[in-house]
C-alpha cells in the first residue's frame, strides 16, 4: 500500500517530537524529529521531494538544524542539498559518504536538538556509509533495516556479512521497546517494536551469517 503524501507521527516522548513523511514514487520514508521543548530539529533523508518537508516543519513550528543523510543512495539524497538550503540546516553524513555534506560524523557521535540528543550508529551493509539515529526511544535505519525484511547487499560498497553484524552485533542489542522507523514503507505498518520485529523479521531472527545469507 503507497502513503505517497502521508503524513503521521506521534507525540511519543516529553522530548522528542516525530514526523513520519512518505514521498516519491519508490515508497520513501522522511522524517522530522525535534526537541519539542525548544523546536530544534533534523531532517532524516530528503527523498525526491522538499514541500511535504518543508510544510511539515512549518506546521510544527520546528527550525530544522540538520539534514541527514542515512547513506548516499540517491532516493534518500537527491533534493539533500536543495532541502537544507531551503530550511537554513547543515547537511550530515558519514565520514565515508560520497555525498557532498558539510558535517562528517561517525558511530557514537551526538546531534544535540535544544536539550535533546541524537545519537549515530555506524551501520555498514546496504552501503559502506550507513548510519542509523537514535534518539534514545526511536531507531531511523534508512535502508539497514525495513519492517519484515533489510535493505539489499547486491548494489557497490554493499556487504551481507557487515549488514549481518550491523543488525544482529549492533541493532538487537538497543531495548525491545525502540520503535523502528524504516526508509520505506515496504512493511505491513510504517513503525514497530524492535522486539516484535526481532520476532517477525527473518532477517533478526536469523541465528547465523549462513541463515542469514539463506533469507530472500
Amino acid at each position: 500500500m503507497s502513503r505517497v503524501g502521508y503524513l503521521a507521527g506521534r507525540n511519543h516522548s516529553p522530548a522528542m517530537l516525530v514526523r513520519q513523511i512518505a514521498v516519491g514514487p519508490m515508497q520513501n520514508f522522511v522524517y522530522l524529529l525535534a526537541d519539542k521543548l525548544g523546536g530544534e530539529g533534523l531532517v532524516v533523508d530528503s527523498g525526491w521531494e522538499i514541500d511535504p518537508i518543508v510544510s511539515a516543519a512549518e506546521k510544527a513550528s520546528v527550525s530544522v538544524k540538520f539534514v541527514v543523510a542515512t547513506h548516499n543512495h540517491f532516493d534518500h539524497t537527491s533534493s539533500l542539498r536543495e532541502l537544507a538550503d531551503s530550511l537554513g540546516a547543515k547537511v550530515v553524513a558519514h565520514e565515508r559518504s560520497s555525498i557532498e555534506h558539510d558535517i562528517s560524523v561517525d558511530g557514537g557521535d551526538i546531534l544535540t536538538l535544544g536539550k535533546a540528543e541524537v545519537k549515530v550508529i555506524y551501520t555498514p551493509g546496504h552501503t559502506e556509509d550507513s548510519i542509523c539515529l537514535y534518539d534514545g526511544e526511536d531507531l531511523f535505519t534508512g535502508d539497514t533495516l525495513f519492517i519484515g525484511n533489510c535493505g539489499r547487499t547486491d548494489l557497490p560498497g554493499g556487504s551481507s556479512r557487515e549488514l549481518f553484524r550491523s543488525l544482529h552485533d549492533v541493532i538487537l542489542r538497543l531495548p525491545p521497546s525502540t520503535i523502528i522507523y524504516p526508509g520505506h514503507d515496504y512493511g505491513d505498518v510504517p513503525h514497530r517494536s524492535l522486539g516484535e520485529e526481532a520476532q517477525s523479521n527473518p532477517v533478526l531472527s536469523a541465528r547465523s551469517y549462513a541463515d542469514f545469507f539463506g533469507v530472500p
